[in-house]
């Protein structure tokens, strides 16, 4: 393996992939886990992958998959309790409860359309690099898509603020 191109890669890309993973999982450590393990996936066939050409592809597609298994590994043994975060400080709070809707919101999802609107919305991907990723038909990311988002309006009415300001702010 190439080991210079392939930290080269990931060092580039860091920031962005726990990003990802963040939202996919909506958990700090769980994200960590998922990154690691499909950096690691990637590194075991990183020769072939990147002679193929579209490694960012290849590795999104291997986060989606990985999220999902561990999700229902998760599924199986998960406690409901859930352990709160700590208060954020007054300079944090307006950012810290913006971040909690999302997240909140986020977890109402099925984890396909959760993937979907990480995939579409935050990674800003076309349908067919969705679809790619998710392996399924671009038919079937506009349908989850439109299910996600019509279950958000339902689910978490104080996105529909939140989208609202933010395009006060960026108009």
């Amino acid at each position: 393996m190439d080991e210079d191109s392939f930290r080269d890669f990931v060092q580039t890309r860091l920031s962005r992939l726990s990003r990802v993973a963040y939202l996919l999982t909506g958990d700090h450590h769980a994200a960590e886990d998922l990154l690691q393990n499909a950096l690691a996936k990637l590194a075991s066939r990183w020769k072939q992958v990147r002679k193929d050409g579209n490694v960012d592809a290849y590795l999104r597609k291997i986060l989606y998959h990985e999220h999902i298994s561990a999700w229902r590994r998760v599924k199986l043994e998960r406690s409901h309790a859930d352990v709160p975060e700590p208060a954020p400080g007054p300079d944090q709070m307006e950012a810290s409860i913006r971040r909690i809707v999302i997240e909140q919101a986020l977890a109402k999802l099925t984890p396909r359309q959760r993937s979907v609107i990480v995939l579409r919305i935050f990674e800003d991907l076309s349908e067919a690099d969705t679809a790619t990723a998710m392996n399924c038909s671009v038919g079937t990311v506009k349908s989850q898509l439109h299910h996600a988002l019509g279950r958000l309006r339902v689910l978490a009415p104080e996105l529909d603020v939140l989208a609202r300001e933010a395009k006060e702010v960026f108009a």
